[in-house]
């Protein structure tokens, strides 16, 4: 080696030795301070953590770290932070962090949302998403989400004490419908059974604290005869289970298909090509993976910010009536709003908005995974830090929405609207939610929000004397999903010779 090129060498290991020195002596971003094995494990709360990193970021800053066990914690809790790392270097915030419990033993890691960004399916979900749920697409299923609304109303008529239920049967039809062409009559529904049961199940695989596998990995090595490997016995049981809400639905829709009595949805359209080319096992895989994404990723969202409507209007019957006023004038009362009439109702597209800022179905998101070393703001970021960003921080940020806790579809409206909550309430980066889909479950939404407004007011409960009971503004946490704990309301009816038009 010539003594030049010996010189560049040495030269660069030493550029490359003082600049790793000097980011390694970068400090983490602030926050609690840690015990020295167990972190700051004590201090969190068993359910709805984003209210505890709400409250940690009035001391620590918009970005802020804990440690659990085995793992660092960065938390962004300003919309700049999340989109200045999330986005803007999302080649390096795009992985997931690794659950050992759900995604290795018990053999989840082909869920389209836990999916590693460096598998080869990340990508080609994605596209079959997208391709799939084009605005063309989604015009086919309006009639799909017509009847099923329908349905919704009829159910809140005749049985409104049970609405929680109705709207998350409406949830379901559509999607499994969508999915799977499969038929949505009764609450109790078998399919909705199944995959509520691996919805519980998920919650559980991630629950923090809960497996010790998570703290110390190596630990999934043990044979699970050993004493004390339990954990990977549970899980190899409840992976078999998990995996029902996969097959069960899927291969139902292939038997149709050999049968020549399916109905058209996303499996069929990709287990039969258009140009009549066999479909691979590879092919068939990705479809079913996807196909049960579909339910995964709209069912409780969906059903959760109906609930959530219900409850607004409870507690905001100003609101209600200003919405109802706009949907008689602009489409009368001896009819239910159409898709065709949503662009004529700004003022119901605000509700909508402030409905996904107000209760965000998701209040920290999905976690993210830093593939490599970062620097941000004077901060180290080490690789492979849990990065969250705490949607309930932002979505209540005083800058940006003056009087957070209030419902105020006013703000989206007028000469200077605030910050459309869509541009942070659904991810970041090459992990949000595909924006297709988004628009299939935001056209539901609509349908249903407008149509119970037409059909009926909704009202507070009555207690024994016959007075008005104001229920309290209260949600509960499912896993990473929010929505409002049970309560009760009166469906009024507006117009009975419209709800009469159901039954014909």
């Amino acid at each position: 080696m010539s003594s030049g090129i010996l010189i560049l060498f040495v030269a660069a290991l030493a550029t490359i030795f003082f600049y790793s020195r000097r980011h390694s002596r970068l400090p983490l971003p602030p926050g609690p301070r840690p015990k020295f094995f167990f972190g700051n494990v004590h201090q969190l709360p068993k359910k709805e953590p984003w209210r505890m990193y709400a409250t940690w970021a009035e001391s620590y800053g918009p970005i802020f770290s804990f440690r659990v066990p085995n793992r660092q914690l960065i938390v962004l809790s300003s919309l700049k932070a999340a989109t200045e790392l999330l986005d803007s270097r999302a080649t390096t915030y795009s992985d997931r962090p690794r659950i050992w419990m759900y995604t290795e033993l018990a053999k989840r890691n082909l869920s389209p949302f836990n999916l590693s960004f460096t598998h080869p399916y990340f990508k080609t979900y994605r596209t079959v998403l997208k391709g799939s749920l084009s605005s063309r697409t989604i015009q086919k299923y309006q009639s799909l989400q017509t009847e099923q609304s329908r349905m919704l109303l009829g159910d809140l008529h005749k049985n409104p004490e049970h609405f929680a239920g109705h709207i998350k049967r409406n949830a379901a039809a559509v999607v499994l419908d969508l999915a799977y062409g499969w038929k949505v009559t009764e609450n109790d529904d078998y399919l909705i059974g199944v995959l509520q049961e691996s919805m519980e199940i998920s919650a559980m695989l991630f629950q923090p604290g809960r497996w010790f596998v998570e703290v110390i990995p190596s630990l999934r090595f043990l044979p699970s005869w050993f004493p004390g490997a339990a954990f990977k016995r549970i899980a190899f049981d409840l992976g078999q289970k998990l995996s029902r809400s996969d097959t069960i639905p899927f291969n139902w829709t292939k038997e149709q298909i050999h049968s020549g009595s399916y109905t058209h949805s996303f499996v069929s359209e990709h287990l039969l090509p258009e140009d009549g080319s066999t479909v691979s096992a590879q092919q068939e895989e990705i479809t079913k993976w996807c196909s049960q994404g579909l339910y995964a990723g709209g069912v409780d969202t969906t059903s959760s910010s109906l609930t959530s409507f219900i409850l607004a209007m409870l507690l905001y019957p100003e609101v209600q009536r200003h919405a109802q006023a706009e949907v008689d004038a602009v489409v009368g009362q001896d009819q239910f709003p159409a898709f065709e009439d949503r662009g004529k109702l700004p003022y119901i597209g605000a509700l909508m908005q402030e409905l996904l800022r107000w209760a965000p179905v998701a209040p920290q998101g999905l976690p993210h995974h830093a593939m490599k070393e970062d620097v941000y703001e004077g901060y180290r970021i080490p690789k492979g830090a849990t990065i969250i960003a705490n949607i309930f921080s932002i979505s209540r940020d005083k800058e940006m929405y003056p009087n957070p806790l209030e419902f105020r579809p006013e703000r989206f409206l007028g000469p200077s609207p605030q910050l459309d909550p869509r541009k942070f309430i659904f991810g970041f980066g090459r992990r949000a939610c595909p924006g297709a889909w988004l628009h299939f479950a935001e056209a539901s939404l609509y349908l249903n929000i407008s149509c119970i407004l037409a059909a009926f007011t909704i009202a507070k409960p009555l207690n024994a004397r016959g007075e008005e009971i104001t229920p309290p503004m209260e949600f509960e946490s499912a896993g990473t999903l929010w929505h409002p704990k049970p309560f009760k309301c009166r469906f009024i009816p507006r117009n009975k010779d419209l709800l009469a038009t159901l039954s014909q």
